[in-house]
């Protein structure tokens, strides 16, 4: 479901980036002969930083080229043609998608720095968390229980359930280093998600594998390579817990 929202606010945010501009100069056509080229200009390049705050990289570089387009087309003479008499004009036109690339570049990555930033702390406060649980007298199955619903938030998944020795059948393995093995080959789990329908995470100790925590991922859903050995780490933590339950016993 979270998935066909984000695909769906995509989608909406990308008819803007191409309607947008268009609706924007078709407005100011009304004035262009007393309202001056670079003022319209702004006003473009200004509806390109909002769209590619809000819809990301792809949303801003439609936004630039749609806004270059139509301001050519309504605002530069000749009017309502796709052509440009005057050298200011291409330049301004030219100013246009350059500087809505380069406000979409720095929105993108300040985007991503903060998106990094947000996740760090909640792995730190996760991993604290999980730490306080296994120092404790809790039970192995509410560690269990608290990893797999931290594995379902973590990576998008649809179910996540815990088998102590379950081997079979041969599932899509996420490694250690946040590599997901499919078949013996690195899996892009960063662009088209998960293989499914379900795959593995193993819960192990100092070599020794304590169970293993079956994953359904959410299809097309795409993990970054931090998040998937962050669950590795997670499921680590909960094969160490087990280990000194059982050596405890």
């Amino acid at each position: 479901m979270l998935t066909l929202l984000r695909r769906a606010q995509r989608s909406l945010t990308l008819a803007l980036a191409l309607v947008g501009p268009l609706v924007i100069a078709a407005v100011l056509s009304p004035f262009r002969g007393s309202f001056a080229d670079t003022a319209a200009a702004l006003v473009l390049v200004a509806s390109v930083v909002a769209l590619a705050v809000t819809g990301g990289r792809r949303a801003g570089y439609v936004a630039s080229l749609a806004s270059a387009l139509w301001f050519d087309f309504f605002l530069t003479r000749p009017y309502d043609r796709f052509a440009i008499s005057h050298r200011p004009d291409v330049e301004t036109t030219v100013a246009i998608v350059l500087v809505g690339v380069l406000v979409t570049e720095l929105a993108a990555r300040s985007r991503r720095h903060a998106r990094t930033s947000s996740e760090g702390f909640g792995y730190v406060e996760t991993f604290q968390s999980l730490s306080d649980l296994a120092a404790g007298p809790t039970p192995s199955p509410q560690i269990i229980e608290f990893v797999s619903t931290s594995l379902v938030e973590l990576l998008d998944l649809r179910a996540c359930r815990f088998e102590r020795l379950g081997t079979d059948p041969p599932l899509a393995r996420v490694l250690a280093n946040g590599v997901v093995d499919h078949v013996g080959l690195a899996w892009p789990a960063g662009e088209i998600g998960i293989p499914g329908p379900e795959a593995e995470i193993l819960a192990e100790w100092r070599g020794r594998v304590l169970g293993r925590f079956v994953i359904t991922p959410t299809p097309g859903a795409a993990v970054s390579v931090e998040r998937l050995s962050v669950a590795v780490s997670l499921a680590t933590l909960a094969a160490a817990a087990l280990d000194h339950e059982r050596r405890s016993a």
